[in-house]
């Protein structure tokens, strides 16, 4: 089941990221993060109360709970980063860039939870996400690249935090129902995010929102609601190690997208890089 989770996990990940670009055309990045969460705050808590873990709130350790607001707070910056650098860059540059924290999930998983079964087999693995991610990120000799690469800075932060997510929500979500672990961290995304929007004083952009965007920032939100559900249930129930590089296979629903919809074209060197990645999620899965 945790498996299954995991794919689900991606697919809906995959749609997060284009539902998302597809909203932040003319909407400030910080505004739609601050909208989305939101959503998906909303749907995370409707599924605590489907589920009926709401009454086991009492029951959580001051531990776990520590944890899960430490991986809020490293989505929050996480989120913050992603759609900046979304914001800036094309989908096929960003995405990349930010599933290089799966390398570093697997890195800590290994040494935080002991996961060293099939030790071999998981660096080479992760050896070769790794090569795959550098060919995918290579520069575009055209004239039409964007000439400014600060995108790039903010999908590095973007990965950093993705990966200190996955490690603290393990450990945060351990004896807590996922669905409820969920909701709590969504909360803390919901404080930055806003927080963010009121530092930088952009609260007077929620007048002159396009409709057809907000449209975008809603399904988005749902569909990052769903992919956390699957992902968290993943973690808890699975092996790290295994689950992160599935959930960021969503790079291959994304890219998709990106191609058909914007236009977004992969060069030689970046189809064989997202082949190596695809090649080596698939070996973490099987071998791993």
């Amino acid at each position: 089941m945790w498996l299954a989770a995991a794919i689900l996990s991606s697919v809906f990940a995959g749609l997060t990221a284009i539902l998302a670009k597809c909203g932040i055309k003319k909407t400030d990045s910080d505004v739609a993060t601050a909208i989305r969460t939101v959503v998906v705050l909303a749907f995370s808590w409707l599924m605590v109360f489907v589920a009926g873990s709401a009454k086991t709130i009492p029951q959580i350790n001051s531990n776990s709970l520590l944890f899960l607001i430490l991986s809020g707070a490293a989505t929050g910056a996480s989120w913050m980063c992603y759609f900046k650098a979304l914001s800036m860059g094309d989908v096929n540059k960003v995405v990349p860039i930010d599933k290089s924290s799966t390398i570093l999930s697997v890195l800590l998983a290994i040494i935080c939870f002991g996961e060293t079964e099939h030790l071999f087999i998981k660096l080479l693995s992760t050896f070769m996400l790794g090569a795959g991610i550098i060919l995918m990120v290579e520069k575009k000799k055209n004239s039409s690249e964007i000439t400014d690469r600060t995108y790039i800075f903010y999908a590095i932060g973007s990965a950093v935090f993705a990966a200190l997510t996955s490690i603290l929500g393990k450990i945060g979500i351990t004896g807590v129902e996922s669905n409820l672990g969920t909701a709590i961290r969504t909360v803390v995304v919901l404080i930055m995010a806003w927080v963010i929007v009121f530092m930088k004083g952009k609260q007077s952009q929620l007048r002159h929102l396009d409709k057809k965007e907000l449209i975008f920032l809603f399904f988005s939100g749902i569909a990052t609601g769903a992919s956390w559900l699957c992902y968290y249930y993943a973690i808890q129930n699975g092996v790290v190690s295994i689950v992160v590089p599935i959930d960021k296979m969503s790079i291959l629903l994304t890219l998709a997208f990106s191609y058909f919809v914007f236009g977004e074209r992969l060069s030689r060197r970046a189809g064989i890089g997202l082949c190596l990645m695809t090649a080596g999620t698939l070996t973490m899965t099987c071998f791993g």
